[in-house]
């Protein structure tokens, strides 16, 4: 980082209520609970009106840098000028120096602070805190939260949470209302259930600021009386309403629309994407599924101009991929070097988000605005010098540079609520000769299939390249142990158990041999839940993630490095071929609000028809 010089009287700095509580004591001050209150504190922006007019010092001073203007797409130099949260000025270089601190920034590249409009918090497997450690430090200063996955495991309780574990936090974590606990009801059984009733109430909590990715999309087409009341709190609350549209197209994606649902970040290719924008969808486009991002780009780049209604996301991204290339920055940075113009890109992850989000006080470095900032050395590589969260520098030279509060790592330590099993619990039982099993067929983009089976002493024995996963419901709500028949999975020569296990993540299991898929249950179920690797009958890697089976309160560096050995282990168990056969393919296998065959603890279900079948073809 540059060189920092400090000038001037000290100015107080007021803070912001969703980053640091608010400063609020004057009786005529705005409400505390509006996203702006503090902004608009009668006392603030006099002192603002002054520093831009040069009658008062600021109490920040930007120096230097080149600006990416999102409003009118230039990059220009200038100099901004910051007093409390706000920006209060943005002028010509060099023609003031008066304020409390400045910083030099040589040339750098300055940008909105980056807007993260759909993700889980969850699957960089580490606590809010331990999140905001992370990607403050590269430019990231509000993320859009959906913690569906800590509510499909600990219902409103896990929410609450949520909410609360986000406080006080240099990063502005914005929590939506899980919709879909559990994603796919009558298919699978979570740790808690979300119907209009709740939907409605948590939307009465100000720190909710709307519906989370609405996953259930066969309720919404048929207009299920849940699904209808979800939406349609969603709709009476004035708040955001987000979608979940994997595989709609024609029709059916017309009718998601209607129904009332704003966005989908569940692209799959450049012609989906577009037919999404014209449907009237906001794009959040993330950067978890690469092979789909040169598509969406060449779409982008043929568009006549820059759509207004694409925003970015990362969605899921595990905690080594989160430490080792970032987050929002990744995503820009390969979008960039996709061919996408990097001043649409910041343009996507600022002033549009901005504005899916309701927030007029964000996505913009101007004169007025919350001083959101981010400071990178180029447009190319993004890698972040200085990030500036509601006018207080929280992080230099890539390391967070302010406290981040402490999370209550023991809560909800006790979800793991089923017993230690046997391999016999991994099998499949028959008093016929031969079977017929129904199976899951490839990764990812399923489809329906069957094999034919051997019964030795009354057990199936699996055919050649057929893998089986345990779905074991973990939440103590009646549940038990769905199993189904894995193919084109390649040949594993151990077991990988993990509860990271969307949506409703219970425990489950993939292997060929009962024994080694028993030691890697049986090594969640005793630490907590998170992920084991099994071979040769034992333990072969370990991740404990205590908190909600999901979430560990360490560091994210220790937990990206337990997570690395953890990717070894499994490589020497499956045959990955990616992009479709991955690590990460497991977490999703399990996902039954997603057209084609899924595993549940139900059976295998799917999220188009909502049938449920058994593993072995009935006579």
């Amino acid at each position: 980082m540059t060189d920092v010089t400090a000038t001037g009287p000290t100015a107080p700095h007021l803070t912001a209520p969703d980053i640091a509580g608010p400063d609020i004591s004057s009786p005529d001050q705005p409400r505390p609970d509006l996203p702006d209150a503090d902004l608009n504190a009668p006392g603030l922006r006099d002192r603002a009106v002054a520093a831009a007019r040069g009658t008062t010092p600021f109490d920040l001073l930007l120096t230097g840098g080149r600006l990416v203007d999102v409003a009118t797409g230039e990059i220009r130099a200038a100099d901004i000028g910051i007093t409390g949260p706000l920006v209060a000025s943005v002028h010509a270089p060099g023609t003031r120096n008066d304020a409390a601190e400045v910083v030099a920034l040589d040339g750098a590249i300055v940008t909105p602070g980056l807007i993260d409009t759909h993700m889980h918090v969850e699957s960089s497997m580490v606590t809010p805190r331990r999140y905001a450690e992370t990607v403050v430090p590269q430019g990231t200063t509000t993320v859009c939260w959906d913690p569906h996955e800590v509510g499909n495991v600990a219902g409103l309780d896990g929410v609450r949470w949520a909410i609360d574990a986000a406080r006080d936090l240099p990063l502005r974590l914005l929590a939506l209302a899980p919709s879909c606990v559990p994603s796919a009801p009558g298919l699978e059984i979570a740790g808690a259930e979300v119907n209009g009733p709740e939907m409605a109430q948590m939307l009465g909590w100000p720190d909710i600021h709307g519906v989370a990715e609405v996953m259930d999309m066969r309720g919404v087409l048929d207009r299920s009386e849940r699904m209808r009341d979800i939406v349609g709190a969603g709709l009476t609350s004035g708040k955001l309403v987000c979608g979940h549209a994997r595989g709609l197209s024609g029709a059916d994606l017309q009718a998601f629309a209607a129904a009332g649902i704003g966005s989908d970040h569940e692209i799959t290719d450049g012609d989906d994407l577009l037919a999404k924008l014209r449907a009237g969808l906001t794009i959040e486009l993330r950067g978890s599924h690469d092979h789909v991002l040169p598509g969406a780009v060449a779409t982008l780049n043929g568009l006549p101009r820059f759509p207004s209604t694409v925003t970015i996301c990362t969605d899921d991204v595990f905690p080594d991929d989160l430490v080792d290339r970032g987050g929002m920055a990744d995503v820009l940075r390969r979008l960039v070097g996709y061919g996408l113009d990097p001043v649409a890109a910041v343009q996507a992850a600022t002033l549009n988000a901005a504005h899916r989000l309701g927030r007029e006080d964000l996505g913009r470095v101007a004169p007025g605005r919350r001083a959101d900032i981010a400071v990178f050395a180029d447009l190319e590589g993004f890698a972040c010098r200085l990030t500036v969260a509601s006018g207080r520098v929280v992080a230099r030279g890539g390391r967070i540079a302010t406290p981040v509060g402490t999370d209550a790592g023991t809560a909800f330590a006790d979800t793991m609520r089923l017993a230690p099993v046997g391999g016999e619990a991994f099998t499949l039982a028959s008093d016929a000769a031969a079977v017929t099993l129904n199976t899951v067929k490839r990764p990812r983009f399923t489809e329906w299939s069957t094999l034919a089976a051997r019964v030795e002493d009354g057990v199936v024995i699996l055919p050649e390249g057929a893998l089986m996963m345990a779905v074991l419901h973990r939440h103590g709500r009646g549940g038990g142990i769905g199993l189904g028949v894995l193919e084109g999975w390649g040949d594993w020569t151990g077991a990988i158990a993990t509860t990271v296990s969307h949506d409703s993540h219970n425990l489950t299991v993939f292997g060929r041999d009962p024994a080694d898929m028993a030691a890697a249950a049986n090594a969640l179920i005793g630490c907590g839940g998170g992920m084991a690797v099994a071979r040769g009958g034992r333990v072969t890697a370990l991740l404990p993630l205590p908190v909600c089976g999901l979430l560990s309160d360490a560091p994210a560096p220790q937990v990206a490095q337990t997570l690395r050995d953890l990717r070894r282990a499994a490589a020497e168990v499956a045959p990955w071929q990616p992009p479709v056969m991955t690590f990460k393919s497991l977490v999703g296998a399990s996902l039954a609000c997603n057209p084609g065959p899924h595993v549940t603890d139900l059976g295998i279900a799917d999220g188009l028809t909502g049938e449920v079948r058994p593993p072995i073809v009935a006579a």
